[in-house]
């Protein structure tokens, strides 16, 4: 088994049972989520399989948007509720988030997703007053909406690099899992270039619904990422939050 294992040093104390929480959690809605070999969380340490790398093909990624339709429709008994069991902390990346169990998605997404970030990227200086008070206002819009949603059991971070292709198909990897709203994810995969996106959104749609507005409101669900970005790796990315902060404004009126 070595030979096709993989162990990797959690980047903050408990990081890596963290990670170990939302794969096992996520994993009881597809076997394409790696499983869990062995976690340490003293050593902050986390054993998985090791995925042999393949050329992504359309049949492949179809069937990942299948296998991430079966993972959302798992459930989560609220919005920003962690892994079952699990009372630790819930990162993206090496930062730190906060998952307080939340009725309503607008309140939980601006309130431990957006602005949070958002707030650090201006204390820090890669992001500018005049770009955060963008992004606020269209956080007061989605708020002013009230929009809410089926709680789904989301990645949390499912940019390009989380979802591998092997020789036997996708594997998703290093979530920060809790429930969340399913467009998400998508939106995740679209702003950071997954190779086939169509192909995964129609074996999503296969399996699961996405709204008929679900292009429109993609925005709308890259504010969090794109902040989170522009605190961990510069003010490259306050342009890009800005303008899915306007496009959200526009979408919202």
């Amino acid at each position: 088994m070595a030979a096709s294992t993989f162990t990797k040093t959690g980047t903050s104390p408990h990081a890596a049972a963290a990670e170990a929480a939302g794969l096992a959690w996520l994993r009881e809605g597809s076997e394409c989520v790696v499983e869990v070999f062995a976690v340490d969380d003293d050593a902050n340490t986390l054993t998985i399989p090791r995925i042999p790398s393949a050329r992504p093909t359309p049949e492949a990624a179809f069937r990942a948007g299948v296998e991430l339709a079966q993972v959302h429709a798992t459930g989560a008994t609220a919005f920003g509720a962690p892994p079952a069991g699990w009372e630790g902390p819930n990162f993206i990346g090496r930062v730190q988030q906060d998952c307080v169990p939340t009725t309503n998605w607008a309140d939980f997404y601006v309130h431990q997703r957006v602005l949070p970030f958002a707030s650090q990227a201006l204390r820090r200086g890669t992001l500018d007053e005049a770009g955060y008070a963008v992004v606020d206002k269209a956080c007061q819009a989605l708020l002013a909406e009230g929009q809410s949603a089926p709680v789904s059991r989301i990645h949390g971070d499912l940019w390009a690099g989380n979802l591998l292709f092997g020789p036997d198909g996708p594997h998703f990897i290093d979530p920060a899992a809790h429930g969340g709203h399913a467009l998400t994810d998508i939106a995740m995969l679209a702003l950071f270039g997954a190779p086939y996106f169509e192909e995964i959104v129609a074996g999503y749609q296969s399996r699961g619904e996405l709204s008929d507005d679900w292009r429109a409101r993609i925005p709308i669900h890259q504010l969090h990422p794109l902040a989170v970005h522009t605190l961990t790796h510069g003010s490259g990315y306050a342009g890009e939050l800005v303008q899915a902060a306007q496009r959200t404004l526009a979408l919202l009126g």
